[in-house]
């Protein structure tokens, strides 16, 4: 049952941002009187159909092989490698017939709608969200350093600028993602201001840990408890609503992020907490579950900022951009050697295990907007057989006012399409010894 789970969530999300991303194609080509030969969902190799229909000249169709979709343009050298109707002479409703610039939107719309939908999806997952928490709530505390983040030289109690000086007005900006794989981030600590270079191959620490603990937390305020939950030891113990704990075994506790970080290393352990109940200090002794929980729940004093439709939709995008940049940062620790292909691509299997064995909805549409901006960023590589392959021989025609011969793009097609069937070999073989280990 997981497997099948994982299996539709990848079907639906990838069917969904295939059908978007050849949508573009379509509605630009027939913007511009172009006619479209065939739009499927899935590939119908071997002339094999799950489901098929015409409408006017187009047909429409869902193949049996879910590894993509197309939509064939008249007049276009595609994946299909129709080059009988390239010998024939040019028709005014063909690809092949019109403007360079017609083309190149053409082109790009399908990279256009993916990137479109991955804002959106981004857009509405946040505005669904309570809201976002401001730099400056987090910096009346400062923030909380784990582990690793002490070891990349933040400190608790630094509050956060943002990277290379540029102050965030949202919190989860003010670190971001692609700053991991190497950058600055700007604090003030103790009124000065400090720069931290994070190395740039720090983010495989982070990949590799397996503490639990988040990089840095908003969680440097004081442990005043909200609650005891039933059936945990505080509770047990003795501990109420609105104590405020400061020890653990007589060593000073500051803040909730030191208390979690502290008591979970204490598996089974007995600890004495000591607490400020009004104007009592008391000392409380009780046992840490296995699990390193002591059932604590703290007051949260910081307010989060709701999203509007505008904010939500800015910040969406910004999101989407930052993803971009990630994955052109991290493409590029690939391409150097940096980093191993083998351990940073993932193919449908691979993709359908980080969907989850379990239908979670948030996540669904987190992933498929995420898979979508991927989808966008990767079609516009410059590889023959993808967008990107015809947009640069587009852009040369456009600059030189020559146009690339059929033949030659003919050529390019069959060592893309070289390329990609090498690609998807790589990933499945990959994805099963990634299952194997």
């Amino acid at each position: 049952m997981n497997a099948l789970i994982m299996i539709g969530q990848l079907l639906l999300g990838l069917s969904l941002l295939v059908f978007v991303h050849e949508l573009g194609h379509f509605l630009a080509a027939r913007m511009f009187g172009i006619r479209v030969d065939k739009f499927y969902l899935f590939f119908d190799a071997g002339g094999f159909k799950l489901l098929h229909f015409k409408i006017g000249e187009t047909e429409y169709g869902i193949g049996w092989l879910p590894l993509g979709g197309y939509c064939k343009i008249a007049g276009m050298v595609d994946e299909s490698m129709d080059t009988e109707s390239m010998k024939k002479d040019p028709q005014p409703w063909e690809y092949r017939s019109k403007a360079a610039w017609k083309r190149f939107i053409v082109i790009t719309a399908g990279v256009f709608m993916n990137l479109v939908t991955g804002i959106l999806i981004f857009t509405g997952i946040l505005y669904h969200q309570k809201g976002y928490l401001p730099t400056e709530q987090v910096n009346e505390y400062g923030i909380y350093a784990y582990p690793l983040a002490r070891e990349a030289g933040f400190q608790s109690g630094d509050k956060i600028i943002g990277p290379n000086g540029r102050a965030k007005e949202r919190f989860s900006d003010a670190i971001p993602n692609s700053s991991l794989l190497g950058g600055e981030i700007s604090v003030l600590r103790n009124g000065q201001l400090t720069e931290i270079q994070i190395p740039p191959t720090f983010y495989k620490k982070l990949n590799q840990d397996s503490s639990g603990f988040p990089f840095v937390d908003i969680t440097n305020y004081p442990t005043v408890v909200k609650e005891a939950s039933e059936g945990y030891p505080a509770r047990k113990a003795g501990v109420k609503s609105g104590d405020r704990i400061f020890a653990i075994n007589g060593e000073e506790c500051p803040s909730f992020g030191a208390f979690k970080e502290k008591i979970a290393g204490m598996d089974n352990d007995s600890v004495v907490l000591g607490i400020l109940r009004q104007t009592d200090t008391l000392q409380i002794g009780m046992r840490v579950d296995s699990t390193g929980i002591v059932g604590i729940l703290s007051d949260f004093p910081l307010e989060l900022e709701p999203y509007t439709v505008g904010s939500a939709l800015r910040y969406g995008t910004l999101d989407a951009f930052e993803l971009i940049w990630t994955n052109i940062r991290g493409l590029g620790k690939v391409v150097s050697g940096q980093e191993k292909a083998s351990e940073s691509l993932q193919g449908p299997i691979g993709i359908a295990t980080i969907y989850g064995p379990v239908w979670n909805w948030d996540r669904f549409w987190f992933i498929t907007g995420m898979l979508s901006l991927v989808l966008a960023f990767m079609n516009i590589l410059p590889v023959p057989g993808l967008d990107g392959g015809h947009m640069v021989f587009t852009l040369y025609e456009m600059i030189t006012r020559r146009k690339v011969s059929d033949e030659v793009m003919e050529k390019a097609q069959m060592v893309g399409m070289a390329i990609l069937f090498a690609l998807i070999v790589f990933v499945f073989a990959n994805d099963i010894f990634r299952l194997l280990r």
